[in-house]
């Protein structure tokens, strides 16, 4: 063999106590960039949970308050079952932090199921001011009913001007309270007009919403045979619009707001934290309980459902209480005095000694 033939070098060995870490050597930006997409997309509070206990560095990390801003409302949407005072401290990091989000939730948590009534509105007048549409409605819903007070703390005004916040950012259920209180001049001068043109916006917006959410599949459309609407079906003076169900469409329920889930369900587990003659509002969508007695609103035909707003009671008109509303004569309040029922529409609503 020639003695210039070249020979092949032998590898070097790597004693394990030299290798490179590259993960401790990515820099902390990239890390926050990565779990700020992850807080924002997570499908399920275990989606992050399950990164924070990989290691010390992504637990640190991961409770950045850019993360936390950034996350999701499905990042924290814990089920009643298992709210203890960790969940809770997680919750208030993310509102501290920023998140509107975060801000919202716990305030009605707060405001509702822990009966911390001026820490939870302060929390959702946070995100209010935000421009953060649920949280605007629901402190409308607060001031229409004098929600945490007595029926002398109604402020009729600002919960309209709350609520046209709302319906001008898009809110649905904003855009027809508002077109109800308009038409009932409840709150404003009446404009019957102008109300029944913002109920006709909301059903639009309701449309839209379920267009830009379905497939290519349109099932809830009915063919051209519109029905005449049901005629018990008005809305206070008797000039209003139908929902679009009652003209051929049968547009399914939205998505509820997790928030208004967990009211659902808490207080479905815990039926005996509402106080005495409580009530919680009648549209499974809502959650929301009375602060006090005879504070919603009741069905002045058969006098078994009750409703927070006027809202809740078109949505739940129209998924369910239509087909089982019957008039009644005379019928009881909940302190045994007989009250007058009202002929007519289904769609009425009366004040129950409020």
């Amino acid at each position: 063999m020639s003695s210039d033939m070249p020979f092949p070098s032998k590898r070097q060995k790597t004693s394990p106590d030299k290798t490179s870490d590259f993960f401790e050597s990515l820099p902390d930006d990239l890390l926050l960039s990565i779990l700020c997409k992850l807080s924002a997309t997570a499908s399920s509070p275990s989606d992050f949970i399950n990164v924070l206990v990989t290691c010390k560095r992504l637990n640190s990390l991961g409770l950045h308050s850019l993360v936390l801003s950034k996350a999701s409302h499905k990042t924290f949407s814990v089920k009643p079952q298992n709210w203890c005072d960790s969940v809770h401290r997680f919750l208030k990091h993310c509102a501290d932090a920023g998140n509107i989000e975060a801000s919202y939730t716990l305030g009605m948590i707060r405001f509702y199921c822990l009966q911390n009534r001026g820490s939870g509105a302060s929390l959702m007048a946070k995100a209010a001011m935000n421009s953060h549409a649920p949280a605007l409605y629901s402190l409308a819903v607060i001031q229409f009913n004098g929600s945490g007070g007595t029926k002398n703390d109604k402020d009729l005004r600002a919960g309209v001007a709350l609520c046209a916040r709302a319906a001008f950012l898009g809110h649905i259920d904003a855009l027809r309270e508002l077109g109800h209180c308009l038409q009932d001049g409840y709150g404003v001068k009446q404009n019957v007009a102008e109300g029944r043109r913002f109920l006709l916006q909301a059903n639009a917006r309701e449309l839209a919403a379920v267009l830009s959410g379905s497939s290519n599949k349109r099932p809830w459309v009915i063919p051209w045979n519109l029905p005449v609407p049901h005629p018990r079906l008005r809305f206070g003076t008797g000039t209003g619009c139908p929902l679009l169900s009652d003209y051929g469409c049968n547009v399914p329920a939205s998505e509820t707001h997790p928030a208004s889930k967990f009211l659902s369900e808490w207080f479905e587990i815990r039926s005996g934290s509402l106080g005495p003659g409580m009530r919680l509002c009648s549209h499974s969508g809502c959650g929301r309980p009375e602060t006090r007695r005879h504070e919603f609103r009741r069905c002045s035909v058969c006098g078994v459902v009750n409703y927070c707003s006027r809202a809740c009671q078109a949505l739940d008109w129209k998924f369910r209480h239509k087909a089982e509303c019957a008039p009644v004569e005379r019928w009881l309040n909940d302190d045994g005095e007989e009250v007058a029922g009202e002929d007519g529409g289904g769609d009425a609503v009366m004040m129950a000694n409020s």
